[in-house]
């Protein structure tokens, strides 16, 4: 819901921090896969107790998931680049909850699996409709440049990365905030169902 939102403010330092990259001859699925290895440290440190950290390095891999598709654009997007992006991220949403799940299995393992299933819905909704969107050609005017139709929700990355950082500075709350996080994510479910239904029928 906030990435409309939060996607105008952020592009100019982005575009700019990619330039450099480019300049410097580094390819877009290079910073995916940076980015994706920062991630899977910060769920490895999450996992370890070290929270304010693994929160430092959640939100540098995130910086990188908005410069790769930046660098993309500004050299030669591939459908193979866009398909490790998309692939990569998933998995690293799924390897916090699991995270907070090792950190402390007897008071976060229930929520976690409860986040995790929620995380399936909302990505399956999400890649079902791009699929089907992708058979009929049709394209998402209000995200351009975008290697598949990028269908919107209550829950996105902002509000994922928000709840992320939040979970990490008052970990004690890890099961209130993924079961809060989880019904949310429940919203967006039946809301793309709803209009993937509506679209396709």
């Amino acid at each position: 819901m906030l990435d409309r939102f939060i996607t105008p403010l952020i592009s100019a330092p982005v575009n700019a921090a990619a330039t450099v990259l480019v300049r410097a001859g580094v390819g877009a699925n290079t910073v995916t896969i940076v980015g994706f290895a920062i991630g899977i440290v910060a769920a490895i440190l999450i996992a370890n107790g070290a929270y304010i950290a693994g929160a430092i390095a959640l939100f540098s891999s995130r910086i990188c998931d908005a410069l790769d598709g930046a660098v993309a654009r500004q050299t030669q997007a591939t459908d193979a680049g866009g398909f490790l992006d998309i692939t990569l991220d998933f998995l690293f949403y799924a390897s916090i909850p699991l995270a907070f799940a090792l950190a402390d299995p007897s008071a976060n393992a229930l929520a976690a699996a409860v986040l995790l299933a929620a995380f399936v819905g909302t990505g399956s909704s999400f890649l079902a409709f791009a699929v089907m969107a992708a058979k009929r050609g049709l394209s998402n005017v209000a995200v351009p440049n975008k290697s598949f139709y990028f269908l919107g929700g209550l829950t996105e990355a902002t509000e994922t990365l928000g709840f992320f950082a939040a979970m990490c500075l008052w970990p004690q709350y890890f099961a209130v905030l993924a079961y809060g996080f989880s019904a949310l994510c429940a919203i967006t479910i039946a809301t793309r169902i709803g209009w993937g239904w509506k679209a396709f029928s």
